[in-house]
Protein backbone atom coordinates (compact mmCIF):
# COMPACT_ATOMS: atom_id res chain seq x y z
CA UNK A 1 0.00 0.00 0.00
CA UNK A 2 2.67 2.33 0.88
CA UNK A 3 4.89 1.84 -2.40
CA UNK A 4 0.96 2.65 -4.79
CA UNK A 5 0.80 5.83 -2.42
CA UNK A 6 4.02 6.57 -3.47
CA UNK A 7 3.76 5.93 -6.65
CA UNK A 8 0.51 8.09 -6.88
CA UNK A 9 2.43 11.23 -5.07
CA UNK A 10 5.24 11.14 -6.93
CA UNK A 11 2.97 11.51 -10.17
CA UNK A 12 0.40 13.57 -9.05
CA UNK A 13 1.53 15.74 -5.70
CA UNK A 14 0.48 14.77 -2.40
CA UNK A 15 -2.91 17.04 -2.21
CA UNK A 16 -5.33 14.09 -3.39
CA UNK A 17 -3.57 11.67 -1.27
CA UNK A 18 -2.65 13.41 2.20
CA UNK A 19 -6.35 12.53 3.84
CA UNK A 20 -6.17 8.84 2.66
CA UNK A 21 -2.55 8.24 3.69
CA UNK A 22 -2.79 10.30 7.44
CA UNK A 23 -6.18 7.77 7.62
CA UNK A 24 -4.31 4.63 6.84
CA UNK A 25 -1.07 5.59 8.93
CA UNK A 26 -3.32 6.21 12.00
CA UNK A 27 -5.03 2.60 11.42
CA UNK A 28 -1.28 1.06 11.04
CA UNK A 29 -0.48 2.81 14.45
CA UNK A 30 -3.86 1.22 15.72
CA UNK A 31 -2.11 -2.13 14.86
CA UNK A 32 0.37 -2.17 17.32
CA UNK A 33 -2.81 -2.95 19.93
CA UNK A 34 -3.22 -6.31 18.46
CA UNK A 35 -1.96 -9.14 19.37
CA UNK A 36 1.02 -10.57 17.61
CA UNK A 37 4.03 -12.34 18.04
CA UNK A 38 6.75 -10.76 19.71
CA UNK A 39 9.36 -11.23 16.88
CA UNK A 40 7.00 -9.36 14.53
CA UNK A 41 7.06 -6.01 16.71
CA UNK A 42 10.54 -4.16 15.51
CA UNK A 43 9.16 -4.81 11.74
CA UNK A 44 5.52 -3.68 12.62
CA UNK A 45 6.79 -0.44 14.62
CA UNK A 46 9.37 0.38 11.31
CA UNK A 47 6.19 0.06 9.07
CA UNK A 48 4.35 2.61 11.07
CA UNK A 49 7.00 5.08 10.90
CA UNK A 50 7.31 4.67 7.67
CA UNK A 51 3.38 5.15 7.38
CA UNK A 52 4.07 8.75 9.24
CA UNK A 53 6.81 9.36 7.53
CA UNK A 54 4.76 9.05 3.99
CA UNK A 55 1.66 10.84 5.92
CA UNK A 56 3.85 13.71 6.67
CA UNK A 57 5.76 14.29 3.36
CA UNK A 58 1.81 14.22 1.76
CA UNK A 59 1.01 16.79 3.91
CA UNK A 60 4.23 18.79 3.81
CA UNK A 61 3.31 18.63 -0.70
CA UNK A 62 0.15 19.93 0.12
CA UNK A 63 1.11 23.20 2.00
CA UNK A 64 -0.74 21.25 5.62
CA UNK A 65 3.04 22.18 7.68
CA UNK A 66 1.77 21.61 11.23
CA UNK A 67 0.14 17.92 9.91
CA UNK A 68 2.83 17.41 8.18
CA UNK A 69 5.44 18.42 11.55
CA UNK A 70 3.02 15.61 13.97
CA UNK A 71 3.41 12.81 11.42
CA UNK A 72 7.45 13.47 11.38
CA UNK A 73 7.15 13.45 15.23
CA UNK A 74 5.32 10.34 15.67
CA UNK A 75 7.19 8.27 13.39
CA UNK A 76 10.78 9.56 13.99
CA UNK A 77 9.24 8.03 17.77
CA UNK A 78 8.00 4.96 15.85
CA UNK A 79 11.63 4.71 14.32
CA UNK A 80 13.95 5.83 17.03
CA UNK A 81 11.89 3.22 19.22
CA UNK A 82 12.29 -0.02 16.52
CA UNK A 83 15.76 1.17 16.81
CA UNK A 84 15.99 2.35 12.80
CA UNK A 85 18.85 4.91 12.71
CA UNK A 86 18.51 4.76 8.61
CA UNK A 87 14.77 4.97 8.92
CA UNK A 88 15.09 7.76 11.70
CA UNK A 89 17.52 9.70 9.20
CA UNK A 90 14.75 9.54 6.31
CA UNK A 91 11.98 10.80 8.90
CA UNK A 92 14.51 13.83 9.46
CA UNK A 93 15.65 14.46 6.04
CA UNK A 94 11.75 14.88 5.32
CA UNK A 95 11.81 17.36 8.66
CA UNK A 96 14.80 19.58 6.53
CA UNK A 97 12.99 19.32 3.74
CA UNK A 98 10.29 20.62 4.98
CA UNK A 99 12.51 23.74 6.98
CA UNK A 100 14.09 24.48 3.65
CA UNK A 101 10.86 24.96 1.83
CA UNK A 102 9.53 27.23 4.56
CA UNK A 103 13.18 29.07 4.44
CA UNK A 104 14.28 28.12 8.05
CA UNK A 105 18.29 27.22 6.44
CA UNK A 106 19.70 27.19 9.41
CA UNK A 107 16.97 25.09 11.58
CA UNK A 108 17.56 22.50 8.45
CA UNK A 109 21.01 22.54 8.53
CA UNK A 110 21.10 21.62 12.08
CA UNK A 111 19.19 18.88 11.83
CA UNK A 112 20.94 17.17 8.94
CA UNK A 113 23.88 17.40 10.74
CA UNK A 114 22.79 15.88 13.84
CA UNK A 115 20.94 12.85 11.43
CA UNK A 116 24.16 12.35 10.20
CA UNK A 117 26.16 12.46 13.05
CA UNK A 118 23.96 9.65 14.94
CA UNK A 119 23.85 7.56 11.42
CA UNK A 120 27.22 6.48 12.30
CA UNK A 121 28.07 3.37 10.90
CA UNK A 122 24.19 2.49 9.59
CA UNK A 123 25.05 5.64 7.30
CA UNK A 124 25.08 3.46 3.62
CA UNK A 125 26.21 5.08 0.45
CA UNK A 126 22.26 6.49 -0.75
CA UNK A 127 22.06 8.06 2.82
CA UNK A 128 25.18 9.83 2.54
CA UNK A 129 24.24 11.11 -0.76
CA UNK A 130 20.86 12.63 0.62
CA UNK A 131 22.21 13.93 3.17
CA UNK A 132 24.76 16.10 1.61
CA UNK A 133 23.31 17.46 -1.00
CA UNK A 134 20.26 18.07 1.50
CA UNK A 135 23.15 20.01 3.63
CA UNK A 136 24.81 21.64 0.13
CA UNK A 137 21.04 23.56 -0.27
CA UNK A 138 20.76 24.94 3.01
CA UNK A 139 24.96 26.42 3.29
CA UNK A 140 24.23 27.73 -0.23
CA UNK A 141 21.00 29.68 0.94
CA UNK A 142 22.87 31.15 3.76
CA UNK A 143 25.40 32.12 1.45
CA UNK A 144 28.17 29.86 2.14
CA UNK A 145 29.18 28.72 -1.60
CA UNK A 146 32.63 27.48 -1.16
CA UNK A 147 30.98 25.10 1.56
CA UNK A 148 28.44 24.32 -0.26
CA UNK A 149 30.09 23.46 -3.29
CA UNK A 150 32.04 21.05 -1.25
CA UNK A 151 29.08 18.97 0.25
CA UNK A 152 28.05 18.63 -3.58
CA UNK A 153 31.43 16.81 -4.30
CA UNK A 154 30.74 14.42 -1.04
CA UNK A 155 27.44 13.49 -2.38
CA UNK A 156 28.63 12.53 -5.76
CA UNK A 157 31.03 10.51 -4.28
CA UNK A 158 28.82 8.65 -2.37
CA UNK A 159 26.05 8.76 -5.09
CA UNK A 160 28.58 6.83 -7.51
CA UNK A 161 28.92 4.30 -4.22
CA UNK A 162 25.36 3.02 -4.30
CA UNK A 163 24.15 -0.01 -4.31
CA UNK A 164 20.56 -0.29 -4.75
CA UNK A 165 20.74 -4.17 -3.75
CA UNK A 166 22.29 -3.01 -0.37
CA UNK A 167 19.92 0.14 0.45
CA UNK A 168 16.13 0.22 2.21
CA UNK A 169 13.49 0.00 0.06
CA UNK A 170 11.98 3.72 1.26
CA UNK A 171 15.76 5.02 -0.59
CA UNK A 172 14.54 3.88 -4.31
CA UNK A 173 13.24 7.61 -5.11
CA UNK A 174 16.91 8.90 -4.70
CA UNK A 175 18.36 9.10 -8.30
CA UNK A 176 20.80 11.03 -10.18
CA UNK A 177 17.93 13.34 -10.65
CA UNK A 178 17.48 14.16 -7.37
CA UNK A 179 21.18 14.65 -7.31
CA UNK A 180 21.70 17.11 -9.84
CA UNK A 181 18.76 19.25 -9.13
CA UNK A 182 20.82 20.02 -5.40
CA UNK A 183 23.45 21.29 -7.91
CA UNK A 184 21.01 22.77 -9.84
CA UNK A 185 19.44 25.06 -6.29
CA UNK A 186 23.49 25.41 -5.43
CA UNK A 187 24.18 27.71 -9.08
CA UNK A 188 20.51 29.07 -9.08
CA UNK A 189 21.52 31.12 -5.06
CA UNK A 190 25.06 31.32 -6.30
CA UNK A 191 23.79 33.18 -9.59
CA UNK A 192 21.76 35.68 -7.75
CA UNK A 193 24.86 37.06 -5.90
CA UNK A 194 27.40 36.48 -9.11
CA UNK A 195 25.76 36.07 -12.65
CA UNK A 196 28.51 34.33 -14.25
CA UNK A 197 27.13 30.85 -12.14
CA UNK A 198 23.87 31.38 -13.89
CA UNK A 199 24.69 29.30 -17.20
CA UNK A 200 25.57 26.15 -14.62
CA UNK A 201 22.23 26.80 -13.21
CA UNK A 202 20.92 26.64 -16.64
CA UNK A 203 22.97 23.40 -17.45
CA UNK A 204 22.18 21.73 -14.19
CA UNK A 205 18.50 22.24 -14.45
CA UNK A 206 18.48 20.84 -17.98
CA UNK A 207 20.45 17.58 -16.73
CA UNK A 208 18.34 17.36 -13.72
CA UNK A 209 15.14 17.03 -15.62
CA UNK A 210 16.52 15.05 -18.32
CA UNK A 211 17.69 12.54 -15.35
CA UNK A 212 14.27 11.78 -13.88
CA UNK A 213 12.22 8.66 -14.86
CA UNK A 214 8.92 8.66 -16.30
CA UNK A 215 6.99 8.31 -13.04
CA UNK A 216 8.81 10.86 -10.92
CA UNK A 217 6.50 14.00 -12.60
CA UNK A 218 6.41 16.03 -9.54
CA UNK A 219 10.08 16.08 -9.42
CA UNK A 220 10.57 17.01 -12.59
CA UNK A 221 8.19 19.83 -12.61
CA UNK A 222 9.76 21.33 -9.59
CA UNK A 223 13.22 21.14 -11.72
CA UNK A 224 11.33 23.00 -14.82
CA UNK A 225 10.05 25.84 -12.05
CA UNK A 226 14.15 26.00 -11.24
CA UNK A 227 15.15 25.85 -14.25
CA UNK A 228 12.60 28.98 -15.26
CA UNK A 229 14.75 31.02 -12.86
CA UNK A 230 18.13 29.85 -13.86
CA UNK A 231 17.11 31.37 -17.18
CA UNK A 232 16.01 34.53 -16.29
CA UNK A 233 19.24 34.46 -14.21
CA UNK A 234 21.04 33.55 -17.37
CA UNK A 235 19.15 36.80 -18.80
CA UNK A 236 17.55 34.61 -21.42
CA UNK A 237 14.08 35.86 -21.35
CA UNK A 238 12.38 34.43 -23.75
CA UNK A 239 12.92 30.50 -23.19
CA UNK A 240 12.36 31.57 -19.21
CA UNK A 241 8.73 32.30 -20.72
CA UNK A 242 8.13 29.20 -22.87
CA UNK A 243 9.05 27.10 -19.57
CA UNK A 244 6.94 29.40 -17.63
CA UNK A 245 4.15 28.67 -19.93
CA UNK A 246 5.12 25.09 -19.36
CA UNK A 247 5.08 25.07 -15.70
CA UNK A 248 2.19 27.34 -15.05
CA UNK A 249 0.09 24.90 -17.03
CA UNK A 250 1.75 21.83 -15.39
CA UNK A 251 1.09 23.37 -11.77
CA UNK A 252 -2.79 23.52 -12.47
CA UNK A 253 -2.51 19.54 -13.47
CA UNK A 254 -0.68 18.53 -10.20
CA UNK A 255 -1.81 18.76 -6.27
CA UNK A 256 0.88 20.35 -4.91
CA UNK A 257 0.98 23.01 -2.97
CA UNK A 258 5.21 22.59 -3.15
CA UNK A 259 4.68 23.60 -7.21
CA UNK A 260 2.70 26.05 -6.73
CA UNK A 261 4.61 27.81 -3.97
CA UNK A 262 7.79 27.69 -6.42
CA UNK A 263 5.88 29.20 -9.37
CA UNK A 264 4.78 32.25 -7.01
CA UNK A 265 8.24 32.10 -6.38
CA UNK A 266 9.49 32.73 -9.81
CA UNK A 267 9.10 36.48 -9.44
CA UNK A 268 12.06 37.29 -7.93
CA UNK A 269 14.33 35.76 -10.59
CA UNK A 270 12.36 37.93 -13.17
CA UNK A 271 13.26 41.37 -11.81
CA UNK A 272 15.70 42.54 -14.24
CA UNK A 273 13.42 41.88 -17.43
CA UNK A 274 10.35 43.35 -16.13
CA UNK A 275 10.46 46.10 -19.38
CA UNK A 276 9.82 43.39 -21.31
CA UNK A 277 6.23 42.73 -22.03
CA UNK A 278 5.75 39.66 -22.04
CA UNK A 279 7.34 39.38 -18.52
CA UNK A 280 5.41 42.10 -16.85
CA UNK A 281 2.33 40.20 -18.09
CA UNK A 282 3.97 36.93 -16.84
CA UNK A 283 4.36 38.61 -13.38
CA UNK A 284 1.20 39.47 -13.33
CA UNK A 285 0.07 36.29 -14.23
CA UNK A 286 2.07 35.13 -11.08
CA UNK A 287 0.94 37.46 -8.71
CA UNK A 288 -2.73 37.00 -9.42
CA UNK A 289 -2.19 33.22 -8.64
CA UNK A 290 -0.34 34.41 -5.28
CA UNK A 291 -3.24 36.30 -4.31
CA UNK A 292 -5.45 33.24 -4.93
CA UNK A 293 -3.51 30.93 -2.28
CA UNK A 294 -3.22 34.00 0.37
Amino acid sequence: MLELYRSVDRETGGGLLYREVARFAESVYRMLDWSHPAEVTPSLIAAVATARQLAGWTALDAGRHGDAQRHFVAGERAALTADNAPLVAMIRYAQAKQLQHLRHNRDALATLQLTYAQLGSHATPAAKALLWGAKAASVAALGDHQTALSALGKASDQFERINKEREPAWMGFYDRGELFAQYGRVYRDMARIDRRHASEAVRWGRDSIAAFGAGNVRSAVLNEVGLCSALFLADEPEQALAVGARVLKQAQEMSSQRVSDRVVNLRRDLVRHRELPEVAAFERVLTARAALAA
